[in-house]
């Protein structure tokens, strides 16, 4: 607040610009996820069948329509058969693999792995968005949740808090700071998003690092960059090949540019500077704006919200319509982030589960008798 960012108790209402402690799907210390929402009250209903691990192979069709599923199990393969539609919902990664495997997409892609065209739609796999994400560290003199779990003996007394009283470090979501924020004075709405943690590490799953830290992720909410995906082989098994091309587009460079510096603004307010050792990562040594571009390329990842590679809309890249069935076929919706025709300004989990309630609606208003 003291760099002019104000407090917003709640960025999910009508105004989004400001600083607030991050909103979470959370029940009694766990992530209150779909699967528990939304599935788990409904396996008893006798009209539900769930078979996980489970790998889809190839939709069926029969024509143009989609008459059913081969997947593997085990080391079975097996099919179910529909008799109004199959629902798609694999994912910004997986639905647009799983069309492809299955002969919908670019016409060149799928002759060259050797898959017989079903309906040519260039779109599949295209457009992919993803938020990325600038990570600054700063040592601090303060301990940090770091000092909490840089030990396996630490680590034990993290996992016993958390399985007997359903408190510590491990009911926290994955930040805990929330802040939508202009990059700069000539922007019209927030454009950039903080997630910001009281620890850090290299990578995820790497592990804490062994000093007391903090992490300032800044990510692009609308960026302008575009990547894609592609398979490799007719092989379902094998992982397909996605190309992010993260900062292709030049007008994004501006944006992390400025992300950065004001990373480092947040960090000189009076109530956090007294208590930062140092930049850790990038480094100090990073000034110009060409050497801050050159800091956002090395240290940054996915922050995790691939979507719009089956994109929603009536032009020649649109993969479905606005009621989510697929292009030029019959029987076969896309329901999942890769309809987004642009990424949302925000985190995706939310926004993707009103696209499943939304087209929840509309699957049961098309196929009422």
């Amino acid at each position: 607040m003291q760099t002019g960012i104000p407090f917003n108790e709640d960025y999910n209402a009508a105004q989004q610009e400001g600083v607030a402690y991050f909103q979470q799907t959370a029940y009694k210390g766990f992530r209150w996820s779909t699967a528990k929402g939304f599935l788990k009250p409904a396996r008893k209903r006798p009209n539900l069948t769930v078979a996980t691990k489970a790998q889809a192979m190839q939709i069926l069709f029969e024509d143009n329509r989609a008459i059913g599923l081969k997947y593997k199990r085990g080391n079975q393969v097996l099919q179910v058969k529909v008799k109004r539609e199959l629902i798609l919902s694999a994912g910004a990664i997986g639905s647009p693999q799983i069309l492809q495997l299955s002969g919908v997409g670019p016409k060149a892609l799928l002759d060259k792995v050797g898959i017989p065209l079903v309906n040519e739609l260039p779109g599949v796999g295209r457009n992919l968005q993803d938020h990325l994400q600038i990570r600054l560290v700063f040592k601090t003199s303060q301990r940090t949740l770091n000092d909490e779990v840089n030990s396996i003996f630490k680590q034990a007394w993290v996992g016993l808090k958390f399985m007997f009283t359903r408190t510590g470090p491990l009911t926290l979501a994955a930040s805990q700071v929330a802040i939508f924020t202009n990059s700069n004075p000539n922007v019209e709405r927030p454009d950039i998003q903080f997630h910001m943690q009281p620890l850090s590490a290299d990578k995820p799953g790497d592990g804490a690092h062994k000093f007391s830290a903090f992490t300032s992720s800044v990510c692009q909410l609308r960026p302008h960059s575009r990547g894609y995906l592609e398979i490799i082989s007719s092989d379902p098994m094998k992982y397909p090949a996605i190309h992010p091309n993260y900062l292709s587009d030049e007008r994004d460079h501006q944006v992390a540019i400025d992300g950065i510096k004001t990373a480092r603004r947040i960090a000189e307010a009076d109530a956090l500077a007294p208590h930062i050792i140092d930049e850790y990562v990038p480094g100090r040594q990073f000034q110009t704006s060409e050497e801050l571009l050159d800091a956002a390329r090395r240290y940054s990842q996915t922050i995790y919200h691939p979507t719009s590679t089956c994109k929603m809309g009536d032009d020649d890249m649109a993969v479905v319509d606005e009621r989510l069935r697929v292009h030029g076929l019959q029987g076969l919706r896309v329901v999942d982030a890769s309809i987004m025709p642009e990424i949302v300004s925000g985190n995706t989990n939310a926004p993707t589960i009103m696209i499943a309630e939304k087209a929840a609606d509309m699957i049961k208003k098309d196929n009422r008798q």
